[in-house]
């Protein structure tokens, strides 16, 4: 069971002097805070700086990990980079996700602890060296920013009304799956001892943006977890990357982890938006039988797959999106990839109900086979 406590953040108003970098020099790398960013160029140069001041007498650096911000967030962080050693850029081409960002940032460092914080200034840095001081302490081996800890720290409030709902939601389902007394188990805010990171990393789901449920639900054994409470500001530039897929992976990464990481988040989608194309096929197909069955078996299909693939796109491969000629040339290799799996589906399936003539076993066993080559093929070839 997760230790979980809570406690009131230390005073970092301390002035630095040259003897306490002098000394904390002496101690190398102690802290590495990983920021990942998307379209944050107007929020670096202050976050450097608000954590030069709270981060007094500690080695530290931020490593901020970009996914090829279209507004240059990346060569603003380059150019702070050239005059100060504690920052750091790691531009990341063609990958896209906060969870995947959060995963290279971390084993990018080679300091024994790690902070995670979110690039748009929302986290209250100042929090820090009180989290800090408890890993020192050896009082816990994680430490989570909390938003809703009861009676200790204010509410939600930054997060507007149906965001608020949505997180509170979110953490609920969180801690039925953990099954642990956690008030914030997705926070985006928290700092963990390193091994820990490093122990799991090869079982982390890149996708997505809960990384610290999944650090929690993939470790051998619960961390002992300190709760702390903290204001979490209104965000003053760049939009929230929360929207429809994000609570989808959210939800399939909950499933996978209930199966034991049998079942990947981004099979479960598939699979879910597969069901769904089934649905849309049958609705298309009723409608248009007035037509001719093989037409509207025509239409029906084709209106299915298309349908499949754009929200495949949109949801399932968010952070392999297609866009302009490449969304094109994209569905026309998965419409043919999906024909080939259709052939398979239809002829497991009169192979086995010609031996066993038992007709849903049959359909299940065509289908089970269509969609695991339509998986593997259109995740290997078009996305």
């Amino acid at each position: 069971m997760l230790d979980t406590l809570a406690a009131e953040p230390a005073d970092s108003s301390s002035d630095e002097t040259p003897c306490s970098r002098a000394s904390a020099a002496a101690r190398g790398l102690e802290l590495t805070i990983v920021v990942p960013t998307f379209n944050e160029r107007g929020n670096v140069g202050q976050l450097v700086a608000r954590l030069d001041a709270v981060l007094v007498d500690v080695v530290w650096q931020v490593i901020f990990v970009d996914d090829n911000s279209p507004d240059g967030t990346a060569s603003a962080v380059k150019q702070i980079a050239a005059l100060d050693g504690r920052v750091q850029c790691l531009h990341r081409m063609n990958r896209r996700g906060l969870a995947g960002a959060v995963i290279e940032g971390a084993l990018a460092s080679a300091a024994p602890y790690v902070a995670v914080m979110d690039g748009d200034l929302q986290h209250d840095e100042s929090l820090l060296p009180t989290m800090l001081a408890a890993l020192r302490a050896d009082e816990a081996d994680l430490v989570i920013g909390s938003r809703f800890l009861a009676g200790l720290g204010p509410d939600a409030s930054a997060l507007g009304h149906r965001r608020r709902l949505g997180s509170r939601f979110a953490n609920w389902l969180g801690r039925r799956a953990l099954s642990a007394e956690l008030t914030d188990p997705v926070s985006g805010f928290f700092m963990i001892r390193r091994p820990l990171i490093d122990a799991v990393a090869p079982r982390l789901n890149n996708q997505g943006f809960k990384v610290l449920f999944d650090i929690l639900a993939s470790q051998p054994s619960p961390p002992r977890c300190l709760e702390l409470p903290y204001a979490f500001r209104p965000r003053t530039s760049g939009d929230s990357k929360l929207d429809g897929g994000v609570v989808a992976h959210y939800l399939g990464l909950l499933a996978s982890k209930l199966s034991h990481d049998v079942l990947s988040p981004r099979l479960l989608l598939f699979g879910l938006v597969g069901a769904g194309g089934v649905a849309i096929h049958l609705t298309v197909l009723r409608g248009m039988l007035r037509v001719g069955f093989a037409e509207a078996q025509l239409v029906a299909a084709l209106t299915a797959m298309t349908s499949n693939y754009l929200i495949n796109n949109l949801v399932t491969y968010r952070d392999r999106r297609k866009r302009g000629l490449a969304l094109l040339t994209g569905y026309l290799r998965f419409c043919l990839l999906c024909s080939v799996g259709l052939a398979a589906n239809v002829a497991v399936a009169a192979m086995l109900h010609e031996h066993v003539p038992i007709w849903w076993l049959a359909g299940l066993a065509g289908a089970g086979v269509g969609a695991a080559w339509n998986f593997v093929t259109t995740s290997l070839a078009v996305w």
